[in-house]
């Protein structure tokens, strides 16, 4: 890997714009890579657009604009509309299959995961629907290593959450596992 392009996106309150923070500094700190981090999202507290950008590389980021991602993670429907047009062909999706029931056509490299539903019904905690999608980019890229995402994982949940939020990466990370063999 020399440089990786994703994209993380969803509606204000899903934790999109965490989950690139906590990619990125699992990268820079706990991976010895480099790593470039945007994010936008609208003026709405909550359900509004929200993405981040975060490029992860083995070589200093002199650019740090995605332009063309190779990973996008779509935690709702919009994230398709506003973002899979510039994934590269070759990209991968890795959606929330509870948001985005309908699997986004023209594009080979589909991982789905229920993270809404599992964070809701299976560990009580939606709050950990993000972590979920965390664990499946990282089994299903390799982007950045699984420990380093562990420890940023729980460097960065309030004191008291990390063993459900370690849960809900290990989840995702299963599930993404199974649908890449």
């Amino acid at each position: 890997m020399s440089r990786v392009e994703v994209t993380i996106a969803g509606l204000g309150g899903q934790g999109s714009i965490t989950a690139g923070v906590m990619l990125g500094e699992a990268a820079v700190t706990y991976d010895n890579k480099y790593a470039a981090l945007t994010q936008a999202y609208s003026s709405e507290q909550r359900g509004g657009f929200a993405a981040t950008w975060v490029i992860v590389s083995t070589e200093p980021v002199l650019f740090p604009r995605v332009t063309h991602p190779d990973i996008l993670v779509a935690q709702a429907r919009d994230s398709i509309t506003r973002f899979a047009n510039v994934l590269k062909p070759t990209g991968l999706h890795i959606i929330d299959c509870d948001m985005i029931p309908e699997t986004p056509e023209g594009f080979a490299n589909v991982i789905k995961v229920p993270a809404t539903s599992i964070s809701r019904n299976q560990l009580q905690a939606p709050v950990t629907a993000n972590v979920i999608m965390l664990g499946a980019l990282c089994a299903a890229s390799g982007v950045v290593g699984r420990k380093a995402l562990e420890q940023v994982i729980v460097k960065s949940v309030p004191k008291g959450k990390d063993a459900v939020n370690l849960q809900a990466f290990d989840i995702g990370f299963k599930i993404a596992s199974e649908q890449i063999k």
